[in-house]
This record gives C-alpha cells, structure tokens and sequence, in this order.
C-alpha cells in the first residue's frame, strides 16, 4: 500500500485561520478489508462551510476532529478494490478529505459514487456538477420556487454556487442579478455566464449605497435571493425585497471567522411578508439526482461554463483555503493532487 500525504487540523483557528493551524504529514496506508476500495484523488475541493467546520461550537453537525484529516470532497481513481460494485480505473467522487489516498467502505450509502467523465471534466464533479451546483439547485427551486420573467439575485456570483444558480435560474426564464467584488468577476458574470447585469460591490461603503446601485438594475424589485455572504450584501438586498419574495440563505462568509453579523432591518421580513429560509445541501439527498441529471446536460452541453481556480500540490491547500475565505479565487476553488 502507498504512503499518503495528509494535511491535518491540528488546532482550533481564533478569528482567520493561519498556517499553523495545519500540519503536512505522510502516514502509511492501511490494508484494504473487505467492501473497501483504495482511491487516488486528482482533485481537492476547497469550500467555505470548512472554515465553521473548525469551530468547536454547536452547528448543524459535529466539528472536524483535531490531529485527523481535514474534511473535503474529493474526486479520483480507484487503484484497488474489495468491492464488487468497485474496479481499478473507475472515476469517482467522495468525501476523502485533504490527502492524496483515500480507503473508503464502499458499501456505506453515497460514500462513493461513479462519474462519466466522457463530457463533464472531472474536477467539475466538485462544483458544478457536486455539491455546489446541487446546493445552487435546492435552494433555487425548493426554496425560491421562481416563476419566468421573475428577478433573481445571487451574492458571491463568480464563486462555484452562484454560478451554478445564474445558469440554473436563466434556463428557467428569470432574469438574474448577480453580485460580486471587482471588475473582472463582474464582466465574467455577465460576458461569460450571462447574467443580465452583475454588480461590484467593492465600489459600495455601505449597505445605501449599494442597494441604490440594487435598485438601478431592479426597478421592479427583487423576487428572489440567494445569499452566500450576509452583513453590507444582505442588508442591501433586504430593502429590495419585493411583496412575499423568498431568500434562500446558504452561506454567511463575512461572519465566518468569527466577526457578528447583524442586520440592519429585519422588521423587512414582516413588513414584505418573507420566506427566509436556510438549508444544508446534504440533508436533501433526494434532490441530488434530480440537479444532477439538469447540471450534467448544462455543463456537457457548453451551455454553462464554470471556471475554476486551481492550486497545485497537496501542500499547497492551506494557503489556497485562506486565499478562497478572502474572494480570491476565481470561480470554483479545487486543489489539483
């Protein structure tokens, strides 16, 4: 059996995490057991929810464990197996964490799943066609429900979710927002994804001004939000919200080291009768075909085109992880193996 570089957590970050938070260590791996398959990953999906996964503090499940491999998706080759669903060559995707091997007990529900990497790239099974896209996808068409000809917004827009929703919302007729930091993210969002406008709000001091900004794009209002940020975006959007419009909350990147994020109206959500609605993608597994099948025809077809920002070499996680909690990345965030 190989040896295995890992990266483990080995302590709890206070506020933005730093790189002596990690530790780069190569271990032997164990002999397969029955039912067990030994996969090589390729590729090391890098994604925010990590960042509260560190804390030791009550969340919607248990905190990563210190001195143990760092929680990720993974997408690879199996090398050897002891399952028979399972052979040498077979691409698949996985949560085998921040290492370069994984042993997996395939015959556990949705440890380990095949891809058909003839149309799709593989490293795209971890954004738009994984976890990401499924998550663009629940809270788009469970939690928003929209209409054709209704105006949607997305924050994060660039990033692996926000794309996924645009392309997903736009092949249902909306009109859709987005909102992203810098120029270059915004003529991406609108040359590349097609968006119907995409603003910066790096160019906004404050929640005023870049919901007047908001208002100027959506003179009717906004039907419907999806939200990966909080603070300044949300508060912006909330004085945009129209009449029983729904905001479907995925992520809250600006208080995930630890900063509070209050907001600035809440009393909107009575006032225009809101559905507010938070979700965790994994606790849906029942969509997950569904926005699978839809997301697979988008990207294999060319009509949805995610980037991607891709980190070279296992050791080099940490600093593409601290480089994601900060807009860095351009797209999905993957670590090539």
């Amino acid at each position: 059996m190989p040896q295995n570089p890992q990266i483990h957590l080995v302590s709890r970050p206070k506020g933005e995490p730093l790189a002596e938070n990690f530790q780069l260590l190569t271990l032997d791996t164990p002999a397969l057991a029955d039912q067990q398959v030994l996969v090589k990953h390729e590729y090391l999906s890098l994604d925010p929810y990590m960042r509260g996964r560190m804390n030791d503090v009550k969340s919607y499940t248990l905190p990563q464990p210190l001195n143990s491999v760092m929680i990720g998706g993974t997408v690879g080759e199996v090398v050897e197996s002891r399952h028979p669903g399972f052979s040498p060559g077979d691409k698949v995707v996985g949560m085998g964490g921040w290492q370069t091997y994984s042993v997996v007990d395939a015959s556990a529900p949705g440890a380990l799943r095949k891809i058909d990497t003839t149309h799709v790239p593989i490293s795209h099974y971890l954004g738009a066609v994984g976890m990401p896209g499924v998550t663009a996808w629940h809270g788009l068409v469970r939690i928003i429900e929209p209409k054709a000809g209704q105006t949607l917004t997305v924050s994060a827009a660039s990033g692996a979710v926000g794309s996924a929703f645009g392309a997903l919302a736009k092949a249902r007729g909306c009109r859709v927002i987005g909102i992203a930091g810098g120029k270059d993210k915004c003529d991406y969002v609108t040359h590349d994804l097609g968006f119907d406008a995409c603003i910066d709000y790096k160019q906004h001091n404050d929640y005023l001004s870049l919901s007047k900004a908001l208002k100027d794009v959506c003179p009717d209002g906004i039907d419907g939000h999806f939200e990966n940020v909080g603070g300044m975006v949300l508060d912006a959007v909330m004085l945009r919200m129209n009449h029983f419009s729904s905001i479907a909350v995925c992520g809250m990147i600006s208080g995930y080291n630890g900063h509070p994020i209050p907001m600035a109206n809440p009393s909107l959500i009575l006032v225009n009768r809101m559905k507010v609605q938070g979700f965790i993608v994994s606790e849906h597994p029942a969509d997950w075909p569904l926005a699978l099948k839809e997301l697979g025809e988008l990207v294999g077809s060319g009509k949805f085109k995610p980037r991607e920002t891709v980190a070279q070499g296992l050791a080099n996680a940490p600093e593409a992880f601290f480089g994601l909690l900060k807009g860095k990345n351009f797209g999905k965030q993957v670590v090539k193996i």
